[in-house]
């Protein structure tokens, strides 16, 4: 059944992706907003669901892997990241592929971090 979560999280994951992908081409011309977005709230999620497997008793283990190993996994992806800023130092966009870098890692903390302070709040729906 574990394997069963996985890829259904993994299927919608990589659909979301491919659709804020798609979209960030059609309105900007350029995938790398989307790439950057996914990735941001990629880290708010998965950071939710690490501080709700962490602060709540009856965390159920199948959301971890639905959610955070499937879904996440497949949404977000470093190797976009690496891929995009070679190709902007390829063309010679040094700074902007500096400030892609270190925002897409600060920001993706701080989301990270963001997710794990809202998984402390005490929600009644789980």
């Amino acid at each position: 059944m574990n394997w069963v979560l996985v890829m259904l999280g993994g299927s919608v994951g990589a659909a979301c992706r491919y659709g804020v992908d798609r979209m960030s081409y059609s309105y900007l011309g350029s995938s790398l907003l989307g790439t950057f977005s996914v990735n941001i709230i990629g880290s708010l999620i998965l950071g939710f669901l690490v501080g709700c497997a962490l602060n709540k008793t009856n965390w159920n283990q199948e959301y971890s892997l639905l959610l955070g190993v499937g879904f996440c996994g497949s949404f977000t992806t470093f190797s976009a990241v690496t891929v995009s800023s070679v190709q902007l130092i390829s063309n010679g966009n040094y700074t902007k592929a500096i400030i892609f870098l270190v925002s897409s890692v600060v920001i993706g903390l701080m989301a990270a971090l963001a997710g794990m302070w809202i998984a402390k709040i005490p929600f009644n729906f789980y």
